[in-house]
Parts: structure tokens; C-alpha cells; sequence
């Protein structure tokens, strides 16, 4: 069970840059110098983790990610989730084109 709704994409791609050392779909430009120490961590993480899927890259470039409230609904005030990648991302995606489609009859 869960909403599936989108967020903004913009504190997600800054602790991006800030983890991993680039921004999504963009090239790395070393602009800002960093210690070796810093880099090679970041080349690591990226290589443990792997590339970012195409689709969740086109959400990032377009600002909006779909996510995936996970949290019971209650009276404490705080919502907790996930982003939606991958196969979830693509289903999700196919059922909301489908819904569009179907109400211009």
C-alpha cells in the first residue's frame, strides 16, 4: 500500500554532488579542487553503487521524482517513503500513461 507522488529533485541531486562528486547527467568538470583523499573516496562510492538508471536521470534533469509513500497514515505528522527506480519506476510510470490516455475519450 502507498501514494505514489512526486518531489522535488533538488535536495536529492545536492547530496548527490556532495556524496558522489558530480551531477547527474552532466560531465565531471573539477572545478572545485578537492583533497586526493576526497576523490578517491568519491571514485569509490561510484564504482561500488554504479551509474545512475537513464530514467531516474531524466527525472533528475526535469526537477521531479516520483516517490513512493511508504508510511502509515497516523497522527504523528511526518511521511516516510522512496524513491521509485528501476522496474517499480517503470510500472508506476506505464499505469499513470495509461490513466492519462484513457480520460481523453
Amino acid at each position: 500500500m502507498g501514494a505514489v507522488c512526486q518531489v522535488d529533485a533538488t535536495p536529492f541531486r545536492q547530496w548527490y554532488v556532495q556524496h558522489y562528486g558530480g551531477e547527474l547527467g552532466k560531465k565531471t568538470e573539477d572545478d572545485a579542487k578537492v583533497g586526493k583523499g576526497v576523490a578517491k573516496k568519491r571514485e569509490a562510492r561510484l564504482t561500488k553503487s554504479g551509474p545512475v538508471d537513464a530514467s531516474l536521470g531524466d527525472q533528475f534533469r526535469t526537477g521531479r521524482l516520483f516517490a513512493k509513500i511508504a508510511s502509515r497514515p497516523g497522527q504523528h505528522g511526518r511521511v516516510d517513503g522512496y524513491i521509485l527506480e528501476g522496474s517499480e519506476l517503470a510500472f508506476y510510470l506505464k499505469k499513470m500513461a495509461k490513466k492519462k490516455g484513457k480520460g481523453k475519450d
